[in-house]
């Protein structure tokens, strides 16, 4: 029997929650090509996240396989994304907090949903698990996240694109640095842990790289650049993760003009502490959101393509409250609870630290 007469028609969802990244709109068409040819499904991709439930009347585009076909390598989220409003303490215009957790659920029953696929970091699913617990809602999960530290899948989408960047990013500020005889400071995303610089540290060929995992001292950077100086290198790459703290353990952070504090700075810190030591002419590069946006990677690609299929295979199934994950070189599925409750950071003792260490980086004390 072929599986696309197997069981009732199903009607699901499909949002993107938290930050953006390089492979959502990947995992979009994965979900949308295999749920109608191959089941024979309706997709309806859910608009700026839980807002879109949460508007009335729900806000959503029905996705059709011509819709989403040319999406593979574009970036961003056709669907729109937000990181702001927990629900369950909505900020409303008057700056009281309210819960509209029920207006959510609400809007997707009212959409008539078989399932919702939620795309998201460990903070998004575990919002939306609280939602389908307390609904009623069919939930399958998908990790996406940059700072791959959700610690039950090997990959996490939008993580390795972010790897890429980084290193073109170092591989270019190599010549400028040996050009005028400098200290060059890349400052790339990592909320809590350090796996961008770390990976893209050891594939750019930086001479430093800081973590949040492993504390250093400035004056054994400076004893790094020095040591460097007198081989005969006239120049020095550092890599650092935006939540790397002072040498001191403060965090570093810039407040905008609307109040909010977000990781940034500590590139500019270890500059004007370098040349406070040594006197050595240092520049800083700040990625940001660049390691967050582009085509996406092929492996990327491939990972968000597997999870689509996985993921619309488990609700074929009725397999929910699961998250798919990658495992051993294949897509594998645990509860959600487990997902969120497990964070990876960089191991101190692991393979990638014993390279940087064993290539003579400097990687902390």
């Amino acid at each position: 029997m072929s599986i696309k007469n197997m069981g009732e028609p199903k009607r699901i969802g499909i949002l993107t929650s938290g930050g953006d990244c390089s492979g959502l709109n990947a995992v979009i068409r994965a979900v949308v090509n295999c749920a109608v040819d191959t089941y024979g499904w309706e997709v309806l991709g859910i608009r700026q996240a839980t807002l879109g439930l949460m508007a009335r009347p729900p806000q959503f585009t029905k996705l059709e396989v011509d819709q989403v076909d040319s999406l593979l390598t574009a970036g961003g989220t056709m669907l729109g994304t937000t990181n702001k409003g927990d629900p369950f303490a909505f900020p409303m215009a008057d700056g009281s907090l309210c819960d509209r957790s029920e207006e959510i659920i609400a809007g997707y029953h009212e959409l008539g949903l078989d399932a919702l696929i939620g795309i998201g970091g460990d903070g998004s699913l575990a919002i939306l698990r609280r939602l389908a617990q307390q609904g009623g809602i069919n939930l399958v999960g998908i990790p996406k996240t940059i700072d791959n530290d959700i610690g039950v899948t090997e990959h996490a989408i939008g993580f390795d694109t972010a790897v890429n960047i980084a290193t073109e990013a170092l591989d270019r500020l190599h010549f400028t640095a040996a050009s005028h005889s400098r200290v060059m400071i890349l400052e790339v995303m990592g909320r809590d842990a350090g796996h961008i610089a770390i990976a893209a540290g050891i594939a750019g060929g930086a001479n430093v790289i800081l973590i949040p995992e492993i504390p250093y001292t400035v004056e054994h950077i400076c004893h790094k650049i020095k040591e460097r100086q007198e081989k005969g290198k006239n120049y020095c790459l550092i890599i650092v993760s935006e939540a790397v703290r002072t040498h001191d353990g403060e965090n570093v952070t810039i407040t905008n003009r609307l109040g909010q504090s977000r990781y940034g700075g500590i590139g500019e810190y270890l500059a004007d502490k370098i040349i406070e030591h040594i006197g050595v002419e240092t520049r800083v590069t700040v990625l940001g959101h660049i390691q967050r946006g582009g085509t996406a990677s092929p492996l990327d690609r491939l990972v968000a393509t597997a999870f689509g299929v996985a993921a619309v295979n488990l609700i074929a199934e009725d397999k929910y409250d699961r998250m798919v994950t990658w495992q051993n070189r294949q897509v594998l599925s645990v509860p959600i609870t487990e997902a969120i409750a497990q964070y990876s950071a960089v191991d101190p003792n692991g393979t990638l630290v014993k390279t940087a260490r064993g290539m003579g980086i400097y990687l902390g004390d």
